[in-house]
């Protein structure tokens, strides 16, 4: 009894280091978490003691994901889990500590498939470009179900305390992360509509300044994702989205414009969203979109080469498709004097908003002796 007493004094003292009330140097805080996890190894039957080793091993991989070493932090937190699940059945709070660690490795299994914005490389899936390689694929996959089981461990515990309730609200948010990243917009999305409105019920029962504070940072990273979200999306998905009550009235602006970005008539778009004519017309006349392009020409190397502006640039417009915009594009390249001549192949890609991979494109045109094809997407 003595000895776990010791062990227990011994956390006590990282968890002071780890929030810094306690100073340490670099070396000595090492060593410290060292000694702990050491010492806390040999109490395999006792729950706090084996929930204490997951959360350490936990704040040893974080330290091993913040050095670089992805590989060190992901089979410290493998075993970090294996600890952390035996204990999460004997309270909450442990059950609490098992989520997390769930959710953060799923976090750094997942990062080759963000860029350094932390935004999906792939947001298209596997079908479009080349996609993530089938390694980081598997990783995004076995993300999404750690997420997907820290979201059930939430949602198992009790949901009339509040940080319960928050930490459900954002397990959901980083499900639908981990969906985004694999392509699987439709999904991430309706996950990203149910955190959101899980987030402004906890606002509404009027929570301390800080977890206000934290909820209103999560609805802005929800604002965000699912703006983005939305460009990636059909309109088959758009109107299936709508008709399940998962695309908010806040975002009917974007998806009449992502509608008609994409060549959907409007009255196909007041069916599809379940809106008036006159409310889609509004939209589409106040709710602007940002044209990119990039026009290419094809060098003798088979290399292809950016033209510089007028070509490669972009202009804000109002109730045009992607099409309207590239055909409108392409007649004014074919009269200029930057126009390679019929022999050369060269190429339009016309993206909303920001420029990006081709498979990205709303619009691709490859013109050229043989190879002319325009695809709106």
């Amino acid at each position: 009894m003595v000895q776990r007493e010791a062990v227990l004094r011994l956390d006590d003292q990282w968890a002071r280091v780890r929030s810094g009330a306690e100073h340490t140097e670099p070396g000595e805080r090492d060593r410290l978490l060292d000694e702990l996890i050491g010492a806390l190894r040999p109490f395999d039957d006792d729950p706090q003691c084996t929930a204490l080793l997951g959360l350490r091993l936990a704040d040893r991989a974080a330290l091993r994901f913040a050095a670089g070493d992805r590989a060190g932090a992901l089979a410290t937190i493998e075993e970090g889990l294996r600890s952390s699940e035996r204990a999460a059945g004997h309270s909450p709070e442990f059950a609490r500590w098992y989520a997390r660690g769930l959710i953060n490795h799923g976090v750094w299994l997942a990062w080759p498939l963000s860029d350094g914005a932390r935004l999906p490389k792939h947001p298209l899936g596997p079908a479009a470009g080349e996609g993530p390689s089938a390694m980081e694929r598997a990783a995004g996959e076995r993300a999404r179900d750690l997420t997907r089981t820290a979201v059930e461990v939430w949602a198992g515990l009790d949901q009339q305390d509040p940080v319960n309730r928050r930490g459900l609200a954002q397990a959901k948010v980083f499900l639908g992360d981990r969906l985004a990243e694999l392509g699987l917009t439709e999904e991430a999305v309706a996950w990203a509509v149910a955190a959101e409105a899980d987030f402004r019920q906890l606002l509404r029962a009027g929570p301390a300044a800080e977890e206000a504070g934290e909820a209103e940072e999560a609805l802005d990273h929800i604002g965000r994702q699912l703006e983005l979200r939305l460009r990636f999306l059909g309109f088959d998905s758009l109107a299936g989205l709508r008709a399940q009550g998962l695309l908010p009235e806040r975002l009917l602006p974007r998806a009449v414009v992502a509608a008609r970005i994409q060549g959907v008539p409007e009255p196909a778009i007041a069916a599809g969203l379940g809106l008036e004519a006159e409310q889609v017309r509004t939209m589409l006349e106040v709710t602007p979109w940002l044209a990119v392009w990039r026009f290419e020409v094809r060098g003798p190397d088979g290399l292809w080469n950016v033209l510089e502006h007028p070509w490669h640039s972009a202009t804000e417009v109002r109730n045009r498709t992607a099409e309207d915009v590239a055909g409108e594009l392409h007649r004014g390249f074919i009269g200029s004097p930057d126009y390679p001549g019929d022999g050369v192949p060269w190429r339009v890609l016309l993206w909303w908003h920001e420029e990006g991979e081709p498979a990205g494109a709303k619009y691709r045109l490859v013109a050229g002796p043989d190879t002319t094809t325009g695809t709106p997407s």
